[in-house]
């Protein structure tokens, strides 16, 4: 009962309902309170009137009107504006989500509703043992009723299990698992145990490739997207600085975990066990329902390292510790300390500082223009520092040369088709309005190799003295072999008959049906002879490097109004660059650098993106197909993800990344 002087003019009473844990049923309670009552005496006088012994430590304010947390406990109820009519919720801030990672399994997890989206992914990625958390976010499933149907009637039914995982204890503790070869790093809390590689060993089943489906499955899960289908998917990326409460989701709700900003920092075997498989398995999906384009040589090359995969994921026993070496991590890492304070060879320092090498042959350029239809031109090429110079022959090379390519900011993409010895490049070489493009053809795989990895350095501002050039040479070489159907010299033809192979299980139905299912086998067989030695880890990161090579790798559409225009555009954006593509055609129409940007805003108010580029380009758009937050949370998060090094012992700076990407609040 309450006393008269509780009554005051300036008391009100306040309507508040409590939560319970799963399973347990809500209660409701009415207190009265006056305005200038902190949040966290209201909680404490709450917990009193329930007189229930329980942890409510968990436990925070949640005003469904305003969709907003009370987490400052030192605000007053006058401060956040809470009235009388205020109906607000006492509820647990970790709750149960369902979350569909990048292999399609479905695991349940305990997840904050209260701390920003950003941050809720550091922590889902720590229990589940993938580093580099920023370069993941969270993805609202498409509304596809559909689908909906399909689920009905059964057909993904292979994607139904749910793991359940508890957060709080971490996976590895209930999985039982440990690494002694592994450096471990330590709980802030418990004090434990909690290595980035305690996954590593056992049963994991994060770490291991899943299965392909059946083609029967597989066709039903295949769905041709156009570039307006992609929009709309993009749309559904979760605002990394409010909460999934703020964003309106749901206890038990289902939200896809991908990796959303496709460019993968320091990605090591030896810790990245988990987050490479996850990799894989996105890629993997990209190309079975081909999400991104390739080509039929490039389809048979991602096929038989699937099969390849496969095949030792089945084969291989399960990892334990006795299989690698011991290895005395001090020692190890004292080694390692005394290697880089002694530096590398004197000699060597001197002869990539004085002895840059330079490449010179005959090779063919196109530079396409429109309504010309004009072929390859034989020039003169010669190679130096960061710099293409061409001339009319090689007895020209002493005078001016026709035109000087400035490599440096380029982007080099390949044109290659190894069945039919075509080795092209395709340079973008950076211009006041955009991209210029140009095309440079070769004769041979040595040719190619040779000049695409000096076009990569150079790209860098790196000349081909630096000490990667000759590993860059010899990755793009095992690539082509890699691609290459033909079987190394010496080895027999695949004998189809004796394989028990579904073939169809490694290419997208659209090329299944292309193809009959012997005539299949038999080109998937051709590719495998030239990855067969490769290790389970090995074929993995091939597999991702293959998909990163793919012209359109780590494109996002989104469907734009430029200023000026008064037609609908597409915007695609990547980690290195902006697009501005047709959307009736699908073609690009001008290309600009992140390297170019000076800055980029954002008017709220008419929800308008403008971005300054160098020598006064300026642009500005506006969304169509989702909320501008959207896209320049992209454009921020690239940016942000271009200042990580390896110094920064995987500090996890969010404060600079919600600077970069934080909306008007």
């Amino acid at each position: 009962m309450a006393t008269a002087a509780e009554y005051g003019h300036n008391s009100w009473e306040l309507s508040i309902q409590v939560d319970q844990r799963e399973g347990d049923e809500g209660m409701k309670f009415k207190l009265r309170v006056k305005g200038d009552l902190h949040i966290g005496g209201l909680m404490l006088k709450l917990v009193e009137k329930i007189k229930a012994p329980q942890d409510w430590s968990d436990h925070a304010i949640w005003w469904e009107k305003k969709s907003c947390w009370l987490l400052k406990t030192h605000w007053t109820l006058d401060k956040y504006g809470v009235q009388a009519d205020a109906d607000l919720r006492y509820t647990p801030q970790h709750k149960p989500l369902c979350i569909q990672l990048p292999n399609m399994k479905t695991v349940r997890l305990s997840v904050s509703f209260s701390c920003v989206v950003f941050k809720a992914v550091a922590e889902i990625c720590k229990a589940l043992n993938i580093r580099r958390s920023e370069e993941l976010s969270l993805l609202k499933p498409p509304d596809d009723p559909k689908k909906k149907k399909k689920k009905a009637k059964g057909t993904e039914s292979a994607f139904d299990d749910v793991l359940n995982m508890d957060m709080a204890g971490g996976i590895y503790c209930s999985l039982g698992l440990y690494s002694k070869t592994m450096t471990p790093t330590y709980d802030p809390d418990s004090g434990s145990p909690a290595s980035s590689t305690s996954l590593w060993f056992g049963e994991n089943p994060l770490m291991a490739c899943q299965p392909n489906l059946p083609p029967e499955e597989l066709a039903k899960l295949f769905k041709p997207l156009t570039l307006e289908d992609k929009a709309a998917i993009n749309a559904g990326w979760l605002d990394s600085s409010r909460s999934l409460m703020e964003r309106g989701i749901q206890e038990n709700d289902r939200l896809l975990l991908r990796f959303k900003y496709h460019s993968f920092f320091d990605l090591n075997p030896k810790y990245d066990a988990v987050r490479i498989t996850q990799l894989y398995e996105q890629a993997r999906w990209a190309i079975l329902l081909e999400e991104i384009d390739c080509t039929e040589e490039e389809m048979l090359m991602f096929a038989s390292l699937q099969y390849h995969i496969c095949k030792l994921t089945l084969s291989t026993e399960p990892l334990t510790n006795s299989n690698e070496p011991d290895i005395d991590e001090v020692e190890a890492a004292l080694s390692n300390l005394e290697f880089t304070l002694e530096g590398r060879n004197a000699d060597k320092i001197l002869e990539d500082i004085t002895d840059i090498p330079k490449l010179e042959d005959t090779l063919k350029l196109f530079r396409p223009k429109r309504l010309t239809l004009k072929p390859y031109k034989e020039y003169w090429f010669v190679f130096r520092d960061t710099t293409i110079s061409y001339y009319k022959n090689k007895e020209s090379a002493n005078k001016e040369p026709i035109e000087q390519l400035h490599l440096r900011g380029c982007e080099v993409i390949p044109d290659v088709n190894v069945t039919e010895k075509k080795f092209g490049l395709k340079l973008l070489l950076p211009a006041a309005d955009g991209m210029n493009e140009v095309y440079i053809r070769c004769d041979n795989e040595t040719q190619y190799a040779k000049w695409k990895a000096a076009c990569i350095l150079a790209s860098k501002g790196k000349t081909m003295a630096y000490s990667s050039y000759r590993t860059e040479v010899k990755n793009i070489q095992s690539f082509l072999q890699m691609k290459s159907l033909a079987p190394p010299p010496g080895q027999a033809a695949p004998d189809v008959e004796s394989m028990e192979m579904n073939a169809e299980c490694f290419v997208s139905p659209r090329y299944a049906k292309k193809y009959k299912t012997k005539q299949l086998t038999t080109r998937i067989l051709e590719a495998l002879h030239n990855i067969s030695q490769l290790s389970l880890m090995e074929a993995k990161m091939r597999f991702i490097q293959a998909w990163q090579s793919l012209p359109e790798f780590g494109i996002k559409y989104y469907i734009v109004r430029f200023r000026g225009s008064k037609k609908d555009e597409l915007l695609g954006i990547s980690y290195n660059k902006l697009i501005r593509i047709d959307m009736s055609t699908g073609l690009p129409v001008t290309t600009w650098r992140f390297s170019n940007m000076k800055q980029w805003n954002v008017n709220w108010e008419i929800k308008q993106v403008t971005i300054d580029f160098d020598q006064s380009v300026s642009i500005a758009f506006s969304c169509q197909s989702c909320d501008c937050k959207v896209v320049h949370e992209y454009i921020g998060g690239y940016i942000f993800l271009s200042t990580r090094s390896k110094d920064q012992n995987e500090t996890l700076r969010e404060e600079l990344f919600h600077k970069l990407t934080g909306g008007q609040d």
